[in-house]
């Protein structure tokens, strides 16, 4: 669930409604805690998307959450009104609840309401046992009047759920699914009560508390089957502090985590979580970060390290620097992250949309015909016709068509998330299914970018010079530079020009430097013999004096054997595109066996190489840390990233791997393949169920008790086959990774 700024801001100055306020270029973020089917959607939508500026809208069903994009001057207002206009209750979302409450008290109010019908239902069944065994007349008459009088107050309190929102839509002159259902309960409980009162022989309150029992189980279970597919992201929700102890003038004080700014001093007690984004300036301490990362090793962090929101203290406190809050925290981003993945406008999920539109008119169409034809097959018996036109409405409610493809994609994002991968759109998926070739990076990818300096004939002062010119950059080895060259005293850095694939060049206390590649620094490629040498290096120049050399070693990330032996296994050519010499990259493209290897590439040819693959038909997986990959993870069909990678990187990136080890990057392929198969799958049983049910239902043969059983458990067969993608996740728990095989050198 997305915490935007908009929807942070919002929350705090309203109870029910926002304030008079008007949005240009921000997402609003609403809650719609009554919608539950695809006609919901589709109302909903469309009400908000005819608003004059609205750029974008879209309704998730599994977390009731509604992002409107605003265009050019959107009145917050007047979205919240055309929600409530459709007959929708709405308000802005509130990260401190995040909708937890309301949704528990709908459980509650569900499993209250289900055990009052089943309640009625078996003793009502008991008494029309009775009557079918033979009872007559006065007999008779008293079990009808005793099931009446269990049926009525029970059908009056446990139909809430439905009476509420068909009366809520009928007022705003629209129609939903718990119209016709309404309809079907009080008709049953109607014509049972005028049969009771004439002394008749045939009443029908056993099937409208049945029809009320077998529809609140449904509705139940798909509530608690949505709850679980949400946990994700209500655990990350669950991690965010609302307090902060920080230091300011007064000494230590708890503090809001509204009100902790940019470079405030943080202090984190043994076993309480991170509430902000840091770097750490005292303590050394193991944290867990499972629930961020999904790894369960405790991580050791000492100063100088970075932290995120949501990991907790385990050995001790420590002390942080704030360097990101709210929205652009890491934890607020992988919230919002994983509601653009439920929300995105995947082609498996217009094409649901398309049919929910064409499918909802059709079926009141359908029942309108049943209706009719009934009535002319029957001489005239309207009840009996509506009786069978309120079942059709029933039996081919679009629930299970509308679930198709956001249980899927509910689930898989939440798979996905605690394997430590973070999806950024829901088409994504639908592309990492497809592909046919895999593209790897090296610095920062392959490798984990923590670099060390083994060696070079760089002197002290020119390496204070580089070091401080190279804290400007996020490249992995200007950072190792950066924390090689040590805290030197402050050092004036200015004119800073980064050439993406080269280096970096700038003014440091008043002389000229310039740090990166033999080719960037000397402006020539023809270097000496030591060149042959399989290490990473960097080439410092200061004024004019001779170029020096540093030497870097890297450490290959857990892993990485796996991630590029997985697309081998699967008949994907794999291939290394790096910048790095080619001697180093030569080492490691044989050490994991990559079917080809291009090295000294700068960034515009590695977006010619993929270009030409996608000019020769691959659907080529890109996977770069961004620093000077950005470009060419925007031309993949598909990329994914390190949770380390530049903000350039991560922007053009589909996924975000947050977990330290690349097995993920295998897992969210075949998450991938996996989803694509259970939505199509989803998708035959929709079809299937209706091709099989309407003709039974126009034809006469259903009752609306079967109608809702069947519409249940079509609803609840789509959301439990996509609940299968759990078993992916335990299944690659369960398997041991392969080692890796070579300890990068370069």
């Amino acid at each position: 669930m997305s915490c935007c700024q908009a929807g942070l801001g919002l929350a705090k100055d309203i109870e029910g409604h926002a304030p008079d306020r008007v949005l240009t270029g921000e997402t609003l973020d609403l809650l719609v805690p009554d919608v539950h089917c695809a006609g919901c959607i589709a109302a909903v939508e469309g009400a908000v998307a005819g608003i004059a500026g609205v750029a974008g809208v879209r309704l998730n069903l599994s977390t009731r959450r509604l992002a409107v994009k605003a265009g050019d001057n959107v009145d917050v207002d007047g979205v919240i009104h055309a929600v409530e206009n459709a007959g929708y209750a709405c308000r802005v979302f509130d990260p401190a609840d995040a909708g937890v409450a309301i949704e528990d008290q709908t459980g509650r109010e569900l499993l209250r309401a289900l055990a009052i019908a089943g309640f009625a239902a078996a003793n009502v069944m008991l008494l029309s046992i009775s009557i079918w065994s033979g009872a007559e007349a006065a007999t008779r008459d008293m079990f009808h009047w005793l099931s009446a009088m269990i049926a009525l107050p029970a059908i009056a309190f446990a139909g809430r759920p439905f009476f509420r929102s068909a009366i809520r839509v009928l007022a705003k002159r629209r129609l939903n699914m718990d119209v016709p259902i309404s309809l079907a309960v009080l008709l049953a409980a109607g014509l049972s009560l005028k049969v009771t009162l004439e002394g008749g022989e045939a009443a029908f309150f056993d099937a409208a508390v049945m029809l009320l029992f077998f529809l609140l189980i449904g509705r139940y279970l798909d509530h608690r089957v949505r709850a679980r597919a949400r946990e994700a992201v209500t655990c990350l929700l669950s991690l965010w502090p609302r307090k902060a102890m920080r230091y300011g003038p007064d000494g230590l004080q708890e503090t809001p985590i509204e009100s902790v700014q940019m470079g405030d001093l943080i202090l984190v007690a043994a076993g309480a979580r991170v509430p902000v984004d840091g770097d750490v300036t005292s303590g050394v301490v193991e944290m867990d970060c499972a629930a961020l990362t999904g790894e369960s090793a405790p991580r050791l962090v000492r100063p100088g390290d970075k932290i995120f929101a949501g990991a907790m203290a385990l050995t001790g406190p420590i002390t942080l620097r704030a360097t990101a809050i709210g929205e652009d925290s890491y934890l607020n981003q992988a919230i919002r992250l994983m509601e653009a993945a439920e929300t995105g406008r995947a082609k498996h999920v217009r094409l649901a949309d398309r049919a929910a539109q064409i499918y909802a008119p059709l079926v009141h169409g359908v029942a309108l015909v049943a209706f009719l034809l009934q009535l002319a097959w029957t001489g005239g018996d309207w009840g009996y016709a509506l009786w069978v036109a309120v079942s059709v409405l029933i039996i081919t409610c679009p629930c299970a068509l509308g679930l198709a493809v956001p249980a899927v994609q509910t689930v898989a994002n939440s798979v996905l998330f605690r394997a430590g991968v973070l999806v950024k759109d829901g088409s994504a998926l639908e592309r990492l299914a497809e592909i046919d070739y895999a593209a790897f990076d090296k610095t920062g990818t392959l490798t984990s970018g923590d670099m060390t300096v083994i060696g070079g004939d760089c002197d002290i002062n020119a390496l204070h010079l580089a070091g401080a010119l190279a804290a400007q950059s996020r490249h992995p080895v200007a950072q190792a530079l950066s924390k090689h060259a040590g805290l030197s005293p402050a050092l004036a850095v200015s004119g800073v020009e980064e050439t993406p694939g080269g280096g970096i060049a700038g003014t440091v206390a008043g002389q000229a430097v310039r740090v990166g590649s033999f080719a960037f620094v000397t402006g020539t490629t023809d270097r000496n013999e030591t060149a042959a040498q399989p290490y990473s290096e960097v080439w410092i120049q200061i004024g004019t004096s001779p170029a020096t050399r540093l030497q870097f070693k890297d450490r290959l990330r857990a892993g990485a054997a796996n991630a590029v032996a997985s697309f081998a296994t699967m008949g994907f050519p794999t291939l290394l595109l790096s910048g790095d010499r080619t001697t180093a990259v030569t080492e490691m493209a044989t050490a994991l066996r990559f079917d080809a290897f291009e090295a000294e590439l700068s960034p515009a040819q590695k977006i010619e190489r993929l270009n030409a693959l996608r000019d020769a038909g691959q659907k080529p997986l890109m996977v770069g840390d961004g620093v000077n990959d950005g470009p060419a993870l925007a031309a993949a069909y598909v990329a994914m990233t390190p949770a380390s990678a530049s903000d350039v990187g991560r922007a053009a990136a589909d996924f975000v791997i947050v977990s330290e080890s690349l097995d993920a990057i295998p897992l969210a392929h075949t998450v991938a393949r996996r989803a694509r198969r259970l939505i199509l799958q989803n998708f035959m049983l929709a079809a299937s169920y209706n091709i099989i049910a309407v003709p039974i239902a126009i034809a006469g043969f259903a009752s609306p008790l079967s109608a809702a059983i069947a519409m249940s458990t079509s609803s609840l067969l789509v959301t439990g086959n996509a609940l299968r993608l759990n078993w992916v996740s335990k299944r690659s728990n369960n398997a041991k990774p392969e080692p890796a095989r070579m300890e990068a050198s370069a």
